[in-house]
């Protein structure tokens, strides 16, 4: 084989090994990625029907609901315009309460619920995630346009 040959096929096997790696990476990055969605959104169908997403906002005051076997939680998450109810089983952050803001992980099922596998409060009782106020800012403005427009 002469230098030129050796050369080109280096450079082509090089090329291949660049290519798997990058979609292998990006293949990995993909099935991690998780995408938040306001209450407003799910309800309008903008989130996905199958896979994992967030969902954040106010938890509704007087929506907790403790399962008979003291695990399972029903709650719901607004943004002051629209609710999605959700079911969450395990444990919840100690400042979890009524009224505070929430961002949950999970699946929505087909009749509507969420899913939640894991539920996000910060420690701070003033703080709500950034994702979760801007669905909130973003609602409520709505709801002041249609209050003006009536």
């Amino acid at each position: 084989m002469t230098p030129r040959k050796r050369r080109a096929l280096a450079i082509c096997a090089g090329l291949a090994l660049l290519t798997l790696a990058t979609v292998l990476v990006l293949n990995a990055l993909q099935s991690n990625l998780v995408f938040f969605f306001s209450p407003t959104q799910v309800v309008a169908r903008e989130a996905p029907h199958s896979g994992s997403f967030r969902v954040g906002g106010l938890v509704e005051a007087g929506s907790l609901r403790r399962e008979a076997d003291g695990l399972t939680l029903r709650f719901a998450v607004t943004d002051t315009a629209h609710t999605v109810p959700v079911t969450y089983q395990g444990l919840l952050p100690d400042l979890f309460r009524e009224g505070k803001g929430v961002v949950v992980a999970g699946k929505l099922g087909t009749d509507g619920v969420f899913r939640a596998t894991e539920v996000l409060a910060k420690h701070d009782e003033n703080y709500m995630p950034p994702e979760a106020a801007d669905a909130v800012k973003r609602a409520g403005a709505a709801n002041a346009m249609r209050v003006e427009a009536r």
